[in-house]
């Protein structure tokens, strides 16, 4: 970090020849699951923010206050973990949590930032949610945090909610809303859905009372099984892989 502190707001650097013109891709990217979120009604409004990382020293983010549908790619600004950001409009006001995931977890390589309903009406609680369902291990852990109430866009915000995500790749955030990492932009979109998917049904849970929580042993045989989910590693040893080839498995089936 800078002599300027990690809480320091981003220093604005003129726009160097090409740095708005580099990574397409990305902007694209960042643009889609911007408007993924209000489709998916994950975000209202202006709401919630997404970044996708470009190398280990930079992002990409939304920009703050400005309609999705409206996002074009040079609008998405560019910012260093040192504190600077190149570009026509100012980030989110959440830059700071979004620089210091990225600055703890190498592995991450997009963030997803929602005010989703369900989630967000958790979190007002103070509640996260618990191994009431084997889904929650989606998020990487037996459970699903809710990080303490800071006020928003604030250091001590990107500290609890550091703290919330370690070993895992979702947390709430108390009175606020959402925050789901993956290893690109649709991985954390796809997460922050899920997380919203399960505050419904556990606030349902709550509502009919008796809610039952799987215990710790249940949700690391769940954890061993989500490693290799959706993978060829993921064998089940009662049933014979007989090969890729559909004609040959139509012939063996008869």
């Amino acid at each position: 970090m800078t002599a300027r502190g990690r809480g320091a707001v981003p220093r604005r650097v003129a726009s160097r020849k090409g740095v708005m013109a580099e990574a397409a891709a990305p902007r694209a990217e960042v643009i889609a699951a911007c408007r993924a979120l209000t489709r998916f009604g994950l975000a209202h409004g202006t709401s919630g923010n997404v970044s996708v990382r470009l190398d280990e020293r930079r992002f990409l983010i939304s920009p703050t206050g400005v309609a999705y549908d409206s996002l074009r790619p040079g609008d998405i600004p560019l910012v260093s973990l040192a504190g600077r950001w190149f570009g026509r409009l100012p980030p989110s006001s959440e830059w700071r949590f979004h620089r210091d995931i990225y600055g703890a977890r190498p592995e991450v390589g997009a963030i997803v930032h929602t005010h989703s309903r369900q989630a967000t009406a958790l979190a007002c609680t103070g509640r996260g949610i618990p191994a009431f369902h084997y889904m929650v291990a989606a998020a990487g852990g037996a459970d699903i945090r809710c990080a303490p109430y800071h006020t928003f866009g604030t250091q001590a915000l990107s500290d609890a909610a550091v703290t919330a995500l370690k070993d895992r790749s979702a947390c709430l955030l108390a009175n606020h809303g959402v925050i789901a990492v993956g290893r690109d932009a649709r991985a954390a979109l796809k997460l922050a859905g899920e997380v919203e998917n399960l505050a419904v049904q556990y606030c349902a849970a709550l509502a009919l009372g008796g809610v039952r929580l799987l215990d710790e042993a249940e949700m690391s045989r769940v954890l061993e099984k989500f490693r290799t989910y959706g993978t060829l590693e993921a064998a089940d040893p009662e049933l014979e892989f007989g090969g890729a080839r559909l004609a040959r498995a139509a012939k063996a089936s008869r």
